[in-house]
């Protein structure tokens, strides 16, 4: 770069001069022709968006594009109602096809026989009939156990012969039993022509895991023979270390996953999850069932245990009257969590001071309302007795359940009860069904909870209830324990801590 001062100018005369004014612009020649085509080509762009500056110069010139477009290629399309030509392969003959599609390689849903066999030539006669095979042996699934005279027909089985074996079987083990899935052999016999079906020879399956049974024919009738399968039924006991999982070790162990899952989920009752280390160890017994043939069949968890340096705590599984209950070895049994919900519903008033919506006045609501539709079930919210039930005043139909601990709930403005006074109900058991009994300006659940006698908010409590066995109950449970600690640690499968 130069200063216009640094620069210097040659006069006519060459001498040379300094200037202080601007530099002289260079003179450019005039465009030519080319120039100009050359730049309004370069501007001129066919590709138009036609939904931008409509009726502007570029608008119409893309819409002129367009139109040309369009016009030239009707003019290049050939005429709609003169079709085009093409040629077509001569057709093969039926035998030439018939070879060209068993050595043809094609899907065989279109026709082709790919590998199954060679085309038939002139060397080849056809039968006039084809033998068919002296018996069939043949299996089939059940999808339960009244299912079978249905599967049986579609084997093959004449309707007649199919429910002869269904009902011979059912007074050895009620249909019922059977389990889906299970898997029958059938073996069908000779017929004396086509237009029949075959025989029923054989029949064989598994009705129970203690029970196989097998039907043959005799002499024209079915005789059925049950086989007693022989069953072990001693538990199984795993023993270990938690490691760095308590649910991976004992999986790796041999505890089914759902077993692993129920041991956990009562552990977490009495002992925060958190609070379980690596050295602590664990100690569960499953319901095993060993059959003389082989097979082996786990059911429910017995026993549940942890030892965490001098403290173990330890449960046992106690069924009665359908019920299932977990108790120390003590025959002590405690459940601690939230009250549940007795119906599912939003909250339209809480616990608290409010204008009552019948009286007029200001007065403590002493519990919580739910806007349910009419008839929706109301629910225990935890195990009880009911103390009462009938109507109540302005709570119409009432139930009233007493917990252990000094705690009852009430449920106020039935439809309808049902439940009876000393009767036992379980958590989420139905009570009744929502209302608009007593002081109601619509169907909804008033809900309470006492402490006491005295009401107190049912979401703010947390609750802790304890049973103890005793009598007879308490007999058969020590039993019961005795007979499970006695069990050995099972040696088929050693337990071994899992590895992060």
């Amino acid at each position: 770069m130069f200063l216009n001062d640094d620069q210097q100018w040659l006069d006519g005369s060459g001498t040379g001069t300094r200037t202080m004014g601007r530099a002289r612009a260079l003179a450019l020649p005039p465009p030519t022709r080319i120039d100009i085509l050359r730049d309004r080509l370069s501007r001129f762009d066919p590709v138009v968006d036609l939904g931008s500056d409509i009726g502007s110069r570029t608008w119409a010139c893309g819409a002129a594009t367009c139109l040309g477009l369009c016009a030239l290629t009707l003019a290049l399309a050939p005429d709609l109602d003169r079709p085009i030509h093409d040629r077509t392969a001569t057709p093969l003959p039926s035998t030439d096809r018939e070879e060209l599609a068993s050595q043809s390689i094609a899907p065989l849903a279109f026709g082709a026989t790919s590998g199954r066999r060679i085309g038939a030539t002139s060397a080849v006669s056809p039968l006039a009939d084809t033998p068919e095979r002296p018996t069939l042996a043949l299996s089939a699934t059940l999808t339960g156990g009244q299912a079978l005279a249905r599967t049986l027909r579609r084997s093959g089985v004449s309707a007649a012969e199919a429910d002869r074996a269904a009902a011979l079987v059912a007074e050895a083990v009620p249909l019922t039993d059977i389990p889906a899935g299970t898997r029958i052999d059938l073996t069908l016999g000779r017929r004396a022509s086509r237009d029949v079906p075959r025989p029923l020879d054989r029949l064989s399956f598994r009705a129970r895991f203690d029970l196989a049974l097998e039907m043959v024919r005799q002499d024209g009738a079915f005789a059925l023979k049950p086989m007693r399968i022989a069953i072990d039924s001693t538990p199984l006991r795993i023993r270990g270390r938690v490691g760095g999982s308590l649910y991976r070790s004992a999986r790796a162990a041999g505890a089914p996953a759902k077993v692993v899952e129920s041991f956990l989920r009562q552990l977490a009752t009495r002992v925060p999850m958190s609070r379980i280390g690596s050295d602590d160890e664990y100690d569960l017994i499953v319901e095993q069932d060993r059959a003389a043939t082989g097979e082996v069949r786990q059911g429910k968890l017995l026993y549940a245990a942890i030892r965490q340096g001098e403290r173990e705590t330890r449960l046992v599984r106690w069924e009665r009257d359908g019920r299932t209950q977990w108790f120390d070895p003590r025959g002590v049994g405690e459940r601690k969590g939230m009250m549940a919900m007795p119906v599912s519903a939003r909250v339209s008033s809480g616990f608290g001071w409010r204008r009552h919506p019948v009286l007029g006045f200001r007065r403590l609501h002493k519990g919580m309302d739910f806007a349910a539709p009419h008839g929706s079930p109301i629910r225990a919210a935890t195990d009880g007795v009911v103390g009462f039930a009938g109507r109540n005043g302005g709570y119409g139909n009432f139930v009233k359940l007493v917990h252990g601990g000094g705690l009852a709930t009430g449920y106020g403005h039935m439809s309808r009860i049902a439940v009876r006074r000393g009767e036992r109900v379980s958590r989420g058991e139905v009570i009744g069904y929502v209302g608009s009994t007593g002081l109601s300006t619509g169907p909804h659940l008033h809900y309470e909870l006492w402490r006491n006698g005295t009401p107190i908010n049912p979401t703010s409590v947390s609750f802790t209830t304890t049973s103890q066995l005793s009598g007879r109950d308490l007999s058969d449970f020590r039993s019961q324990v005795s007979r499970l600690m006695q069990v050995p640690v099972g040696s088929t499968r050693a337990a071994s801590p899992a590895q992060d």
